[in-house]
């Protein structure tokens, strides 16, 4: 490779939101740290709620497993460094280490897109053909289908990763963005990258449309379907049941979806609203997911309840033991 082309930068600078105030970035910091916390509890409870408990291990419960490891995953490679980047003033990120940020906030993106397509598979099954669900939806296909999820898109994203690793970087090195992503990252190439862009563009739409509309299709029908159900008040419990994933599912797609087309047109965005965008599709719905998928399910919270009465009878029964012998 040429002297000119070949890489001469060893680590990039994380900007983050360019029209933020130094006075504004620890109250960011703060609210960002919140939001980790946040996703931490809530998606790590779900993880240990349904390892624990053996009759939630069933295929709805499994797939939000999956998601919530999924948005433990990325909320863990993405808002450590954000946070360090305003409450420690920590901007530089190694070349390499930018480059492995970048293909986990894509592939766990990829592999959101895909659990929400199952889920709504899921919901379509139960609510369209609820006496073939025991059937159709057994433990063993929801894990094969998970385990395609989270396989296939390697592949995919991986192939983006290196094709941009090996363009020539000789600056600038500032990535516009609160975090490693593709769009920011090859746009410092020193190098035309049409080309290879329009290869980026069809891998993102293959896993974002694909998906949605697979999603839009299923959905369609569940609305159909319930519209023919005699009882409003089976009508209403049939839509309390898929609202508010339809609410997780637009809030993800739609600002994702707005994001591309808008790169893909040349639309001009302000930066610092395109990064609230962009950081509105990524980390609200891992922060909210735990309250809509699982809090709102009565199974979770009469296994809560079941536990909470068992450990404070055990306690009392504890507690009077201890005093029977001190008598």
């Amino acid at each position: 490779m040429p002297e000119a082309n070949r890489t001469q930068i060893t680590e990039f600078f994380i900007l983050g939101f360019p029209g933020l105030l130094p006075q504004y970035h620890s109250l960011v910091s703060a609210l960002f740290f919140l939001i980790y916390v946040a996703i931490l509890i809530g998606n790590g409870f779900i993880v240990v709620v349904i390892i624990i408990e053996k009759n939630l291990q069933k295929p709805t419960y499994l797939i939000f497993g999956n998601l919530a490891v999924a948005d433990l995953a990325f909320s863990t490679t993405t808002l450590p460094k954000i946070i360090a980047r305003y409450w420690f003033g920590s901007q530089a990120i190694p070349f390499s280490a930018c480059f492995l940020q970048m293909f986990f906030v894509h592939y766990l993106g990829s592999v959101n897109s895909f659990l929400l397509m199952i889920m709504a598979i899921d919901r379509y099954i139960a609510i369209c053909n609820p006496l073939r669900y025991p059937m159709l939806l057994k433990n063993t296909n929801v894990f094969i289908m998970c385990a395609f999820s989270w396989g296939i898109t390697i592949f995919i994203v991986a192939n983006l990763a290196i094709r941009a690793v090996t363009l020539p970087f000789c600056g600038p090195d500032v990535i516009v963005h609160c975090y490693c992503d593709h769009i920011g990252i090859t746009r410092l190439a020193c190098a035309d990258i049409r080309s290879y862009s329009l290869v980026a563009l069809i891998s993102a739409m293959l896993v974002l449309f694909v998906p949605l509309f697979f999603i839009i299709f299923t959905y369609v029908q569940i609305i159909l379907s319930v519209m023919r159900i005699a009882s409003s008040e089976g009508r209403y419990k049939a839509f309390s049941t898929c609202s508010s994933q339809l609410c997780i599912i637009a809030l993800y797609y739609l600002p994702r979806s707005f994001v591309y087309l808008a790169n893909v047109v040349n639309i001009t965005i302000n930066t610092d609203f395109r990064i609230v965008l962009i950081l509105t599709y990524s980390l609200v719905p891992p922060m909210i997911n735990p309250l809509i998928y699982c809090f709102k399910t009565k199974e979770i919270k009469q296994n809560l309840v079941k536990r909470l009465r068992f450990k404070t009878a055990e306690n009392r029964m504890r507690c009077t033991g201890i005093s029977f012998v001190d008598k």
